[in-house]
Order: structure tokens, then C-alpha cells, then sequence
């Protein structure tokens, strides 16, 4: 029977560890952690994700400040609350929520966040220090898949393992920390020829294609695991209802694989629990606090 690397449970796991952890160093710091978090218009899903990351710094006890900006700002006005962000020694984190009005160079605001602040990791210093395998803070989703694969004790070290996307929030940095721990690492994308062929040599299948279903079970070698970082809401069979779905048609594939993740309650949980992990990380940095914690970033 396959294992469900249940994101949802092991990000539970942790909040309560980052709970005990600032629980016991407020005192020495003499206050919690801070999150900034700036959003910039209307995206609807964008809502739903800052109002999630908002209810997990409370669970744990960071202060989260978001900055909901109309999408008529202008990019100066951004880079200026940003570097006021920078400057503001109660914030130890900060984030640029994603997708942003097109007007935007989102990059360049990327890049005027601290990097000692940026935990999205996204900042080119990070992504350098990712490059070079320094310490240093990483991408939340990548991160949180490699902490989902090491609770399970799935073996990375020496194991074949393809990705399937090569965006910078996901698929790029996900490649190098693999890399760094010492896994064989293949990188594939919308222009790879017989990708079909190429998953099938996998043992472990990250899917980050951000295409709905696209992975069956014609894609996975018997006994692989699977990581299914796509979510997408599709019609149901009842035409008035929509339902959840990765990139991964999971019901086809679970029975011929070793561990997979659910979608949703996989990757997804993950990734807000590793914000939270880099917002103590970067606090914990400032105040010389024990450092407990860094066995969670890859």
C-alpha cells in the first residue's frame, strides 16, 4: 500500500515545535517575530493565501503585518515601502505576494528586499547562496518538499530524481537543493522531448508542470514517489461544482507507487509552514538565539 506524505500533519508537527521555539526565546529577544507581507490588487486567490499565512503566524506567534496596496500604485511607491521595511528592525521577514498586476517588475521589487529578510528566498543573494550551497534562506515550496520527503526517511542521496518545470519560485531552486543533497537531478520542461520516457527512469517524480492531470501512471515506474506540486479547481462531474486537482492524476497513479502526495493537503501546507520557518530563522540570526530550528532548511 502506498504512503501519503501528508503535508497537512508534518506542517502541524512543525508549527508546534516553532510555537515552543518562540515561546521559550521571546524573553531574550524581547518580542516575537514579525512578517511584512505586501499584496498589490485584487487577485482573488492571492486573498486567500495572505488570509492562510496570516492564521499560521498566529498559530505560532509571529506579528503579521499585511500591506494591501491598490493596483494602482505606482512601482516607486512599492520599492519605497520596502526599503522602509528593510529599515524597521521589528520586521524579520518579509514577502512580495505573488502574482502581482502586470504593470510591475515583480523582480526588481524582489530584488530591493533584504535578503536576510526575503523569506520567499527569491532574491537573487538567496538563489546565489542556493547556487553555492551556503546557508541562507530557501524557497518555501522546494523547501517544504524536502522536508516532506525526510520525514518519510525517502532517501535522496544517490537516487534518480526528475523535475518537471523550471520556474524560479519552484522547479530551478527545487533542482539545486536536491543537487546539494546529493541526488541525480534532471530538470525537464515544455520543450523536453520524450518527457514521458524520461519520468518513467525516475524514483523520485516531482510534478510542478502547473498543468491539471497531465502526470498518469504511463509517466512512473513501479515502486517511484511521487510530489505533485500543481493545484488547480476544475469542473466536477457535477457540471455546478468545481473540485481540486493537481498536476498529477493521482487515483491512476497511487497504486503503482512506493509514497505520494495528496492534493490538496500535500505540498501546499508545506509551503506556508516554511515561511514561517525563515521569518524565525531570520529572528533567531538577529538576536543570536539557539539554533535549533536549522535542520528544517535544506
Amino acid at each position: 500500500m502506498s504512503i501519503k506524505l501528508d503535508g497537512k500533519k508534518l506542517s502541524l508537527e512543525i508549527e508546534e515545535k516553532l510555537n515552543n521555539y518562540i515561546f521559550n526565546n521571546k524573553k531574550i529577544a524581547k518580542r516575537t517575530p514579525g512578517l511584512a507581507v505586501i499584496r498589490i490588487g485584487e487577485d482573488p486567490a492571492s486573498g486567500v493565501y495572505v488570509k492562510n499565512k496570516e492564521r499560521a503566524c498566529s498559530r505560532v506567534g509571529i506579528r503579521s503585518i499585511i500591506f494591501h496596496l491598490k493596483d494602482n500604485v505606482e512601482q516607486k511607491e512599492v520599492e519605497q515601502l520596502i526599503n522602509k521595511l528593510n529599515l524597521d528592525n521589528d520586521i524579520d521577514g518579509m514577502l512580495l505576494q505573488l502574482p502581482i498586476p502586470k504593470k510591475f517588475d515583480d523582480q526588481k521589487l524582489i530584488s530591493f528586499i533584504n535578503p536576510s529578510k526575503d523569506v520567499d528566498g527569491l532574491n537573487e543573494k538567496n538563489i546565489g547562496k542556493l547556487v553555492k550551497n551556503e546557508p541562507a534562506m530557501r524557497s518555501c515550496t522546494p523547501a517544504g518538499i524536502v522536508n516532506l520527503l525526510k520525514s518519510q526517511k525517502i532517501t535522496i542521496e544517490g537516487k534518480k530524481i526528475v523535475v518537471i518545470g523550471r520556474s524560479l519560485l519552484v522547479g530551478k531552486p527545487l533542482s539545486l537543493m536536491l543537487l546539494n543533497l546529493n541526488g541525480t537531478v534532471t530538470m525537464t520542461h515544455s520543450k523536453t522531448l520524450n518527457l514521458n520516457k524520461v519520468c518513467k527512469e525516475a524514483d523520485i517524480l516531482i510534478a510542478a508542470a502547473g498543468k491539471p492531470n497531465l502526470i498518469d501512471s504511463s509517466f512512473v515506474k513501479e515502486g517511484a514517489v511521487i510530489i505533485d506540486v500543481g493545484i488547480h479547481r476544475i469542473e466536477s462531474s457535477d457540471k455546478n461544482k468545481t473540485r481540486l486537482c493537481g498536476d498529477v492524476l493521482l487515483e491512476d497513479v497511487i497504486p503503482k507507487v512506493f509514497a505520494y502526495t495528496p492534493v490538496p493537503g500535500g505540498v501546499g501546507p508545506m509551503t506556508v509552514t516554511m515561511l514561517l520557518v525563515n521569518t524565525i530563522f531570520s529572528w533567531q540570526k538577529q538576536f543570536g538565539l539557539s539554533s535549533t530550528l536549522n535542520d528544517l532548511l535544506p
